[in-house]
């Protein structure tokens, strides 16, 4: 829904395809911290939208879902935050699933871009 509330996580803030995922792979920068791995590539959309990776070895099934799911609500409550025009990859640590809510939060936003990619020119903001 276009109209929805500005903190939902719509499609179109998502990284759904194999071949998104590995394009930001190939060809973006990455950072790593205390918690996991991001990696960021300009996408030239007004948007940035996110992909999870939650490989078998994080845990089982229970697990890898709890780490998306606090991956997801940290990216879903501050996405108005985040500048547009980034695709950003997250690979967790096995630590996230335990650590403290407020403490994820602190963690992944040092991760993610705090400015625009270079020459975006679009809205950080959806209207």
């Amino acid at each position: 829904m276009k109209g929805s509330s500005p903190k939902n996580f719509p499609k179109e803030a998502r990284l759904l395809s194999r071949r998104e995922f590995r394009r930001v792979y190939e060809e973006g920068q990455r950072r790593s911290g205390r918690l996991s791995t991001i990696f960021l590539r300009a996408n030239g959309l007004p948007q940035t939208r996110l992909g999870i990776t939650t490989p078998a070895r994080l845990g089982n099934a229970v697990l890898r879902n709890r780490v998306r799911r606090r991956v997801r609500e940290v990216f879903r409550l501050n996405r108005l935050a985040i500048p547009g025009g980034w695709d950003m990859v997250l690979n967790p640590r096995e630590a996230v699933a335990e650590v403290p809510f407020p403490t994820l939060v602190r963690e992944l936003l040092r991760l993610f871009p705090a400015e625009p990619p270079p020459g975006h020119h679009g809205e950080s903001r959806p209207e």
